[in-house]
């Protein structure tokens, strides 16, 4: 069988899954499948939260999907914070720091985290992320090889600066370069491309 891989730039607003059952959630939420006509078998390789953007990869690869999850692979965000954060704080991120997982503390592991001092070229910001509204804020680069829920927003917000916009720019060496919002792009041979091999 001949798998289909993509990669969509997932606007603000949408939920990183296909559809619901639930009548009401399928009345008042957006789902990546009004992104373009995927193939029944698609599914997201891990997540984005309702406020996030960026990366997202889908397939019709079940096997791989997993194995992708638990491989370790770096991903990278842009967070745009609330207020001008500090070396201290940067170090903190890079060392780890304690958040909440499931009602019980987690110690990320250390990460790559670094000030941002140009800022992205990012389409305008969602109107209702208000990020004008805020003090003045700043942009951080984080890099990953781990993915708990709503994890770069826990782990800037221990630190005293509130993530207001998280954009997720890479995967591996996949990156959201020359994409839009909705944008959605197909790969091919994506396991070589994350360097992976599926036994």
């Amino acid at each position: 069988m001949s798998h289909k891989h993509y990669k969509i730039y997932k606007p603000f607003g949408f939920i990183s899954q296909m559809g619901s059952n639930n009548i009401k959630e399928k009345r008042t939420k957006r789902f990546i499948s009004e992104l373009h006509a995927f193939d029944d078998s698609i599914m997201a390789i891990g997540r984005l939260d309702l406020k996030s953007e960026g990366l997202l990869l889908m397939t019709t690869d079940g096997k791989l999907s997993d194995t992708v999850n638990r491989s370790g692979i770096e991903k990278e965000y842009y967070a745009q914070l609330d207020g001008i954060i500090t070396p201290e704080a940067i170090e903190k991120l890079q060392k780890g720091v304690e958040i909440g997982i499931e009602g019980k503390k987690y110690l990320t592991k250390p990460c790559d985290a670094k000030l941002i001092t140009d800022e992205p070229d990012f389409p305008e910001p969602h109107h209702l992320l208000r990020v004008g509204t805020h003090r003045p804020n700043s942009w951080l680069s984080v890099t990953l090889t781990e993915g708990k829920f709503r994890q770069v927003r826990k782990m800037t917000a221990v630190v005293g600066f509130p993530t207001l916009r998280l954009v997720r720019v890479r995967i591996g060496d996949i990156t959201l370069k020359g994409m839009n919002p909705s944008d959605v792009i197909a790969l091919s041979n994506l396991p070589q491309k994350l360097n992976l091999k599926l036994n």
